[in-house]
């Protein structure tokens, strides 16, 4: 494997683009999750070790520096990336990638929540095929902006970054931490034997949790024929955040009952049923009781039936959801929205 030439500004635009990213979407998240995506954003930049407290008066001038840079950014036009001897937009990530793979590296370009652009550039760990799909995981990851998602779907690849993905898990411990409430993050951490070694528990996590993802995602693709290009013109046709959360939600809930949910129960794979359960949350709880209830019934009896029979239930009940929302942007544009949204706090016409 020869060397990449000009590594070091291939890894400069593309952190300029992160940074272009973030400063015209960054500061859109309400304030307490703005500051939790600061913190985890710092400790990657300063390569802090995950249980080392950060220093609080450096993070104060780092955050209004940082401030201060995207101010400078926010009208920028994102770079074009050179890779030998070529220049790429942004978003071409598969000719990018055919170029960056055979010298172990890979990288991502797409747009995620609410029209947010993402970019990385990361150490290939490795690449397979997976049901008809690219897989590449990610390990070292050298430009990120600041929301770093664990796992995506691209142009049929799914990207699995596992840098991120520890430091997403480390998070949620963290906060969990704060109160150790019971519930099912608790049994999730009992499962993986936090209690006897935290850092074990972690990289026992990381591996069976970059499992549930990688099932997660090709749920999506298997979602994706059901609802066909028109699900992608409801997302980018909402003007709000609340009818694309809710929208999610439902593709979400799908996915899971078509692939994460089954391939969990197959396996009887108790931490990541805990686990799951300690991510299912929100509107997608909200919306899906049923799924809620067969998990304290497995808690209780040790029986899966109660989750097989709701996952069974939910591939069928989110397809006819999610093809009711299409039906309204077909039906009436204009209302389509309101209607979506408003199922957000009120979602009785949908639940299951």
């Amino acid at each position: 494997m020869m060397p990449l030439p000009n590594f070091p500004l291939l890894v400069q635009s593309v952190q300029r683009n992160c940074h272009i990213a973030d400063a015209r979407h960054a500061r859109e998240s309400n304030l307490c999750n703005y500051l939790l995506e600061m913190r985890e954003f710092f400790r990657w930049e300063h390569e802090v070790p995950l249980a080392r407290p950060l220093p609080r008066q450096e993070l104060g001038s780092w955050i209004s520096e940082r401030e201060a840079l995207w101010d400078g950014l926010q009208a920028d036009d994102l770079e074009p990336l050179q890779v030998g001897e070529r220049s790429y937009d942004a978003f071409e990530v598969d000719a990018i990638n055919a170029a960056l793979v055979p010298q172990g590296l890979v990288y991502g370009g797409g747009y995620g929540r609410f029209g947010k652009p993402h970019f990385f550039l990361a150490q290939l760990e490795r690449r397979e095929e997976r049901q008809g799909l690219e897989l590449f995981v990610s390990g070292c990851e050298y430009a990120r902006d600041l929301t770093a998602p664990p796992a995506a779907m691209l142009n049929g690849a799914v990207f699995l970054r596992r840098d991120a993905l520890r430091r997403w898990l480390w998070d949620k411990i963290e906060i969990w931490g704060v109160r150790k409430a019971d519930g099912a993050l608790k049994s999730a951490l009992e499962c993986y034997g936090f209690a006897a070694d935290v850092e074990q528990g972690l990289e026992s996590m990381s591996e069976q949790e970059a499992e549930t993802l990688i099932l997660h995602e090709l749920g999506e693709a298997m979602a994706e024929p059901m609802l066909g290009p028109a699900w992608r013109d409801l997302i980018a046709s909402f003007t709000g955040r609340r009818a694309e959360i809710l929208a999610r939600a439902v593709r979400d809930n799908l996915a899971d009952c078509l692939s994460t949910l089954p391939r969990l129960l197959e396996r009887d794979a108790a931490c990541s049923i805990h686990f799951h359960f300690a991510s299912f949350e929100g509107t997608r709880s909200k919306m899906f009781p049923l799924l809620a209830r067969a998990y304290r019934d497995w808690r209780e009896s040790g029986s899966l039936a109660p989750l097989r029979d709701a996952a069974q239930a939910g591939s069928v009940h989110w397809h006819e959801v999610a093809q009711r929302l299409l039906r309204l942007r077909q039906d009436d544009p204009a209302a389509a929205e309101r209607t979506i949204a408003g199922w957000v706090d009120d979602p009785g016409a949908i639940s299951l």
